[in-house]
């Protein structure tokens, strides 16, 4: 058989802040299921990418002073923790941001342009009097038109999941300012939806198994016209307004001045610029990649963005000639303790990154999460108690004691080779690989619960096997070192089985595993067979640690109020601590200015010529023309770092830094004051 070629993506996380729990729920799911995959022989390429365009982060960029670029670039800069911590393996992340994806997302409106699907209308569109701009559909709210849910955004109801204009909003108002918005007019761009031939597309695609059961029949509502229980009706697909106006972030639309892609058209044009910034690194050909007729497009997204994966995106791919997904994964939200809605100030909330900082291990959530995911689009309930129960039982209690139990026997008692097995042994190993089969189905539908029951089934009957034959009574009886040899050989060997089948779950886990025993890394493929003996196995490490219900209370503990505001030298606070090895790796020089000049060309900084000691001077520029005169400054003494690196500038080398004091806010306390040694002190003299 060929191998499975495989393309996943989960959804694209916007970037204008930290991952939460719900990210990496979604990437722990996609993870597993690609995990599996690979152990299965599948070709995988597993991307993500930041979601960068749009008012919003336009917006919270402003408010942080800082270009949109450079906002969404600190953002990225923070991903990488929260993947490598919970061991989240993407071959690659990317923006849509990126060449790549305004390239891709360009020539993709330009081909369904091509179809006629593209048109331009005169719209009236909310404007925001008190801002000044027009206003994007999340920032304005309103009332549900379709199940009068309130505070709902402009462009979609979460309550009913209706999709409408902002115009159609009862009671608008701008979510920016609070005012109430005015009706403008615009000339904006339509992907018409409703055409006959995009609709008898999605409805033909959207119900022939590409989305679970209950997906398919919730997206099935919103084809026909229908009567809504406040004895409303909805008129099926409508068109989508694809454009919005500057000012905003995002990719231009070609020919349209002034006009930008709505950020849901170009975000998950995102999976397919990670894709081919991934295949241009390997030097790979993304087109033939695409066009491969066996290649497979899976996507894993949560049910609030139903609307754009299975109506949207698929429309848009399918008519501008490209392949469609195969499968969009749908999952529900994850809750706290029976229920109850995420809130850090309430201490329900789920910190990913305090979670690792508390030294619980990654896998612990692994294992938990996949113990509650199924294939259907439900909810699921993150449980304090019942973690603890989970992963102290099942993972500690019943998996990781196997191998405690019987390892230390082969290694003192056997040389670390493992024995014979006889007929009972043989029947248990038997009935765990002849169960492998069903778990690796359940793993492929992502029933990840019921191929865990499954497995911890298995484990318990390995465990009442350990009962039965009580290895630490054998060891002490004379004559049945041979039964004892069996009986922990039989451990060992249904050990790696259950390893094996929990290694798309536990990766970090398997692979001390697959170092204890000796062995290439598993694979599916490998249990159907044993290790056989003689087979020598390396010293037995503990694998785990029990939860410690302290650790759920840190992680669960209300954050502090905030302290009162204090006042801060110079502006700002002190920097962190460091050792006296750090402070000692910078050489701190008494230096004389011997000679001082303007730059010409700039306002701001002065030529510096220093004597510091060396037997030459050092040409070092420095930002204190507003301050000093060049002729006040000839013959004085100051302080620099002489062991900078040179730094090449628009009027010269640098070699070295001045050393001057100013207040963080420069329009509070304006000045910057050069450092000034006290009379006495020669060049070169090094500061202690």
């Amino acid at each position: 058989m060929s191998k499975r070629q495989l393309f996943v993506t989960t959804a694209l996380p916007y970037a204008n802040g930290n991952f939460h729990i719900g990210h990496i729920m979604e990437y722990i799911q996609a993870d597993i299921w690609v995990r599996f995959q690979r152990m299965q022989g599948s070709q995988v390429n597993f991307v993500g990418a930041d979601d960068t365009h749009g008012a919003p982060i336009m917006i919270a960029a402003e408010k942080a002073g800082k270009t949109p670029q450079q906002f969404v670039a600190d953002i990225a800069a923070g991903r990488k923790p929260y993947l490598d911590g919970f061991h989240i393996q993407f071959d690659n992340w990317h923006s849509t941001d990126a060449s790549e994806n305004h390239a891709l997302a360009r020539q993709i409106y330009l081909d369904l342009k091509k179809t006629g699907l593209i048109e331009s209308r005169t719209i009236e569109q909310f404007f925001d009097p008190e801002k000044n701009m027009f206003l994007p559909d999340r920032f304005i709210k309103g009332e549900c038109p379709k199940c009068h849910a309130q505070d709902q955004y402009g462009d979609n109801c979460e309550v009913c999941g209706a999709v409408y204009a902002p115009t159609d909003l009862i009671n608008p108002f701008s979510a920016l300012s609070g005012a109430k918005p005015e009706l403008k007019s615009s000339e904006h761009f339509f992907f018409k939806l409703s055409d006959p031939r995009c609709v008898e597309f999605l409805t033909q695609w959207t119900q022939d198994g590409k989305l679970q059961p209950e997906v398919a029949n919730k997206v099935k509502e919103w084809f026909s016209v229908r009567t809504n229980p406040d004895g409303s009706t909805s008129d099926g697909l409508g068109d989508w307004d694809i454009s919005r106006d500057a000012p905003y972030f995002g990719i231009e639309i070609p020919d349209a001045p002034g006009k930008y892609f709505y950020v849901w058209l170009d975000a998950p044009v995102g999976y397919l610029a990670s894709l081919k910034n991934l295949l241009d690194q390997r030097g790979e050909d993304y087109e033939a990649y695409m066009a491969n007729p066996d290649l497979e497009q899976i996507h894993f997204i949560g049910k609030d963005i139903v609307t754009f994966h299975t109506l949207f995106w698929p429309a848009m791919l399918h008519f501008s000639g490209r392949k469609t997904p195969n499968k969009v994964n749908v999952h529900g939200f994850l809750t706290v303790n029976n229920g109850e809605k995420m809130s850090k100030s309430r201490g329900t909330g789920l910190d990913p990154l305090k979670y690792l900082s508390l030294g619980m291990n990654p896998e612990w959530l692994r294992y938990y999460l996949a113990a509650k995911l199924s294939g259907r689009n439900e909810d699921i309930d993150f449980n304090a108690e019942d973690f603890m129960a989970r992963v102290n039982s099942d993972l500690i209690g019943k998996f990781v004691n196997i191998a405690s139990r019987s390892a230390g026997f082969i290694a003192k008692r056997f040389e670390g080779q493992l024995g014979a097995i006889t007929a009972d042994g043989q029947a248990l190993l038997a009935a765990l690989q002849a169960a492998t089969p069903g778990i690796t189905a359940s793993y492929e539908e992502r029933e990840y619960g019921k191929a865990l029951r499954d497995i911890m089934l298995l484990a318990d009957k390995v465990n009442a096997y350990v009962d039965q034959n009580k290895p630490w009574e054998l060891a002490k009886q004379e004559g049945q070192d041979a039964r004892l040899h069996d009986v922990c050989t039989v451990c060992i060997e249904a050990f790696r089985l259950l390893s094996l089948q929990l290694k798309p779950v536990l990766p970090a886990l398997a692979a001390q595993v697959e170092a204890f025993l000796n062995v290439a890394p598993f694979t599916f493929a490998q249990a159907q067979s044993l290790l056989g003996a003689g087979h020598a196995i390396n010293a037995y490490q503990h694998l785990m640690q029990r939860v410690d219900v302290k650790q759920l209370d840190a992680l669960f503990e209300p954050p502090a109020a905030p302290e009162p505001e204090k006042v801060l030298p110079g502006g700002e606070e002190i920097a962190p601590v460091i050792a006296i090895d750090d402070f000692a790796k910078i050489d701190l020089r008494i230096a004389q200015i011997v000679n001082c000049e303007a730059v010409e060309g700039s306002t701001k900084l002065l030529r510096l010529t220093l004597d510091v000691g060396e037997g030459r001077t050092r040409n070092v520029f420095s930002g204190i023309a507003s301050m000093y005169k060049p002729e006040d400054l000839v013959g004085q003494l100051t302080v620099m770092v002489a062991n900078l690196a040179p730094r090449k500038m628009k009027f010269g080398v640098s070699e070295g830094m001045v050393l001057a004091a100013s207040h963080a806010d420069e329009k509070a306390e304006p000045g910057i004051y050069v450092l000034h040694p006290w009379p006495g002190a020669k060049p070169g003299m090094r500061i202690h």
